[in-house]
């Protein structure tokens, strides 16, 4: 397995990179999630899956490790191939996709092209207790620098729910009202929960 790769971008387009890595390319697919953050300079360190099937062996690549973690849970899911799972994060972001089947959000993940209302009710079945495991927090979060928001998550994580739980109800109150006061986002977070 390829953890990740480290060396020169040589080529980029929406949809794959060249990586020179000590006089080796490697050709690796990208979503235009990773695109949009590929770095100025020519230096790069890319997380990697490798994609084995019968006709074909493809390295795809991932600026970090939650997008990475999402495509490999969404590979379990019976429906989605590679290529759809690297559709989706053409179209969503990591944290958009777990808040998505972790709220059971069916229209979310059927706007994404390729995916009917039965797959997308298949990945939310499939994935909704699976997905709550992974660690987003080092995605770069609209609201990662509220006050409000972390007083908030506290107060529910104490009150004994879990992190993740907490983390996507309130990043949901926030997004429709970012002024919200600690005593509302909590108010409103112990409905949702």
């Amino acid at each position: 397995m390829i953890y990740f790769l480290r060396g020169k971008l040589v080529e980029k387009s929406p949809t794959q990179i060249i990586i020179d890595c000590n006089g080796i390319g490697y050709e690796v697919n990208i979503s235009l999630y990773t695109y949009e953050r590929l770095p100025k300079d020519e230096a790069i360190k890319i997380f990697t899956y490798f994609y084995v099937r019968e006709d074909a062996q493809i390295l795809y690549g991932f600026m970090d490790q939650v997008e990475r973690d999402v495509f490999i849970k969404l590979l379990s899911v019976s429906g989605i191939g590679a290529s759809t799972a690297r559709m989706m994060f053409s179209s969503l972001t990591p944290q958009e996709v777990v808040t998505a089947i972790a709220e059971g959000d069916v229209n979310t993940i059927k706007s994404v092209k390729g995916i009917g209302i039965k797959t997308a009710q298949r990945v939310i079945i499939d994935l909704k207790d699976k997905i709550t495991k992974i660690d987003t927090s080092s995605e770069v979060l609209p609201f990662k620098n509220n006050t409000n928001k972390d007083e908030a998550l506290s107060a529910l994580i104490t009150l004994g729910y879990s992190k993740k739980q907490a983390e996507i109800s309130v990043n949901k109150i926030l997004k429709n009202n970012p002024e919200s006061s600690i005593e509302d986002i909590i108010k409103l977070a112990l409905k949702n929960l």
